[in-house]
C-alpha cells in the first residue's frame, strides 16, 4: 500500500504564509480591478505582470515539493477574473504566469533545499507585491 510521506516542518511552515499571501493576492486585486485607467497607462501594470509570474513559479515549486493541486492555478484565474482584462492583456498575464512555471522547470526535477528556498522567496516577492499593489493604488 501506498503511503504518503509526511511533509517537513519548513514546506508546512511555507504552507501556512500561503494563506496569507492568497489574501494578500485577492485584495491587490481587487484594488486594482476598480481603477479606471487602461492597461496601457497603468502604473500597477507591471507588478500585477510580475505576480503572475510568481503565482507560477509558485504552482510548479509548491507541486514539486508535495503540495498537489491547482491552489496557484487558481488564483491566477481569481486575478483575472477580477482584472477582467481585454484578450490581448488576458494573454500577457497567462503569458507571464507560463513563464514563471517554465522559469523552473529545467532546473528542479525533485524537492530540494535550494527549490524550498526558492518557494520562500516568491512567497515574500508575491506578498510584498500583493500589499504595496493594494497599498499604492487602492481605493
Amino acid at each position: 500500500m501506498f503511503r504518503h510521506k509526511a511533509l517537513p516542518f519548513h514546506v508546512k511552515a511555507l504552507m501556512t504564509r500561503a494563506s496569507l499571501f492568497l489574501a494578500a493576492c485577492l485584495a491587490a486585486s481587487t484594488a486594482v480591478a476598480v481603477q479606471p485607467t487602461a492597461a496601457a497607462e497603468s502604473p500597477f501594470e507591471p507588478g500585477l505582470m510580475r505576480l503572475a509570474e510568481v503565482l507560477g513559479s509558485l504552482h510548479f515549486l509548491r507541486n514539486l515539493c508535495g503540495e498537489k493541486g491547482d491552489q496557484w492555478r487558481g488564483e491566477m484565474e481569481k486575478l483575472i477574473d477580477s482584472e477582467n482584462p481585454d484578450p490581448e492583456r488576458r494573454a500577457r498575464f497567462i503569458a507571464s504566469f507560463n513563464r514563471g512555471y517554465r522559469s523552473f522547470g529545467g532546473t528542479y526535477t525533485q524537492c530540494t533545499a535550494s527549490a524550498t528556498e526558492a518557494i520562500s522567496r516568491y512567497m515574500k516577492e508575491g506578498e510584498t507585491l500583493s500589499r504595496d499593489i493594494a497599498s499604492r493604488y487602492g481605493n
